[in-house]
């Protein structure tokens, strides 16, 4: 096994080219091509990988096998995933990805061309701009909230009146605030019917807002304090989908709030 790793690890000319042939087999003609590579630089490569099952000559071209298939798969699933946390390694290194559902956090790599939106001091108590404007150009908003910011209520409302479809999902002790200090404006809009919320007992650790073009989300730091000033943005496919079935596992364990 640890020969069988070496070899897939240690060469960027082996690594690129399982890469590389996933998407079919290739020529060396289209290999030349595509990586850079000379034919002398790139045969002996390919008769490793061939003596160790991975890679096979078929009709003049180069394809993966089963073997080398299930290899490149994961090993671009693990590329993928240390460039999210190579790009920002002190933000993920100070929060907790607990909060995260394991299936999905293995797929971190969904991420994709992720960024990191910043709010200075001042931004401190609002909401971010950048948040604000995105959400405001969806036609659909599905998120998870376990903390309360004072924009919220007024903002989602303000969207429910516009006709976006809004699913939001609470923790108990953020509904109840909502309740108390927020009644008129709940019950309005559990009025309208492109508006839906729930309520869940479990405390999931991130806060996330997914639309059909945007995902953001917020995390906890490692010591249990909520990160107020950094979100994790991405408008990659893969990323949406992502949150989409991050929602959906939050949503399973939810309760609907009936209207008032």
């Amino acid at each position: 096994m640890a020969d069988l790793l070496s070899i897939v690890t240690t060469s960027e000319k082996r690594k690129n080219l399982l890469l590389l042939l996933q998407s079919g087999p290739k020529s060396m003609d289209e290999i030349r091509a595509t990586l850079k590579v000379t034919t002398t630089g790139m045969l002996p490569q390919i008769k490793i990988l061939s003596s160790h099952g991975l890679v096979r000559k078929i009709d003049g071209t180069y394809t993966l096998t089963d073997l080398g298939g299930v290899i490149a798969i994961h090993l671009d699933r693990l590329l993928g995933t240390l460039a999210v946390f190579e790009q920002e390694k002190e933000f993920w290194k100070e929060h907790d990805l607990a909060g995260i559902p394991l299936p999905l956090r293995m797929r971190i790599a969904e991420l994709g061309k992720y960024c990191i939106i910043s709010s200075g001091e001042d931004e401190l108590y609002e909401s971010h701009s950048e948040f604000q404007e995105q959400i405001l150009r969806s036609t659909r908003v599905h998120g998870y909230a376990p903390i309360l910011h004072p924009i919220y209520p007024q903002f989602f409302l303000a969207l429910a009146k516009r006709g976006v479809e809004i699913s939001l999902v609470l923790t108990d002790s953020v509904f109840a605030r909502i309740e108390k200090k927020y009644g008129d404006q709940l019950n309005e809009g559990l009025r309208y019917p492109n508006a839906s919320l729930y309520v869940t007992v479990e405390n999931i650790r991130l806060a996330f807002i997914v639309t059909d073009r945007y995902f953001s989300t917020g995390m906890f730091f490692q010591d249990g304090r909520f990160d107020t000033k950094l979100d994790v943005t991405s408008f990659d496919a893969s990323a949406l989908a992502w949150g989409e079935e991050l929602f959906r596992h939050i949503l399973a364990g939810a309760r609907q709030v009936p209207l008032p």
